[in-house]
């Protein structure tokens, strides 16, 4: 069974090229209380994406979901510059979300109220990371109503105090939350992944894992294809159509030769730790 591909963008012309290329989930992210503070100093994007983005967004895919993260669950500020939770995941759901994603939430009671909010409206999307919520799974999973699970590596392994998010792949806490979700039968994820042949971690290994630990969705990450505006929009189409052709291509040698992942996740152990450590020497000539 295919990745579901989840790319994140609030421009239509994007996300017609990538949803005409294959991709799955269409992301608008809406989340920032909080992003900027715990990622300050990181490569990391916030996009601070709107109510009315989803509505754009909405009235042009055909096929792909749409899939919105809002912010973790808050009240409204006194000063009015924001609203409760409430009021924020009533506008996503007005303006035509098809799955809605909880991000930074710790405990059962956050789970619960967000689950409560969107009241069966659209589907709901946890995205599990920071280390509480790791700890406090058991309970978390007796919450009913929740329809999906993607571990998100980058904020838990700042949680974690780690170098390089997918140490938290080498070093078995993906594989830990990724099999107790497997007993549930509620489809989950982790990470994001760039174009094949590309990363840090090269992508390759990252989708092995995803096939070996029971994943179903991945999110193409920034550098998957860059989209500046002024790239050219056929340059773009190209990227994304190629792209997505050869993770499905990948995917399908990955189902046929299961036998490497043992080799693979060690591969991953070890390439984790090289570049953690290249880290670690960087900041230290600082």
């Amino acid at each position: 069974m295919s990745l579901k591909l989840m790319y994140i963008t609030n421009r239509p012309e994007i996300a017609l090229i990538a949803e005409h290329a294959g991709v799955d989930r269409i992301f608008i992210d809406m989340e920032y209380i909080g992003k900027a503070a715990r990622q300050g100093g990181m490569d990391t994007v916030q996009n601070h994406h709107t109510p009315e983005d989803v509505r754009r967004i909405r009235g042009v895919l055909t096929a792909a979901d749409l899939l919105v993260r809002v912010n973790p669950i808050h009240e409204a500020a006194a000063d009015g510059s924001c609203g409760s939770s409430e009021e924020e995941i009533e506008e996503v759901l007005a303006a035509g979300a098809d799955i809605v994603m909880l991000p930074y939430f710790k405990t059962a009671a956050e789970v619960r109220r967000f689950v409560q909010i969107v009241g069966g409206r659209a589907r709901t999307m946890l995205l599990l990371e920071t280390p509480e919520a790791a700890d406090a799974l058991e309970e978390i999973l007796q919450v009913p109503g929740v329809d999906e699970i993607h571990i998100g590596i980058n904020d838990l392994s700042l949680g974690y105090g780690r170098d390089f998010m997918f140490q938290l792949l080498a070093d078995g806490t993906v594989e830990r939350l990724c099999l107790r979700l497997r007993d549930t039968g509620i489809p989950y994820g982790f990470g994001g992944v760039a174009a094949v042949g590309t990363g840090t971690l090269p992508a390759e290994a990252i989708l092995r894992e995803h096939y070996r630990l029971g994943s179903s969705m991945v999110i193409l990450s920034r550098s998957f294809c860059r989209t500046d505006p002024d790239t050219d929009p056929d340059q773009i189409r190209d990227r994304f159509e190629t792209g997505v052709r050869v993770i499905r291509a990948f995917e399908k040698e990955i189902e046929a030769h299961s036998l490497y992942f043992e080799n693979n996740r060690r591969e991953v152990m070890r390439l984790t730790e090289e570049i953690a450590g290249k880290i670690r020497q960087a900041r230290q000539k600082k």
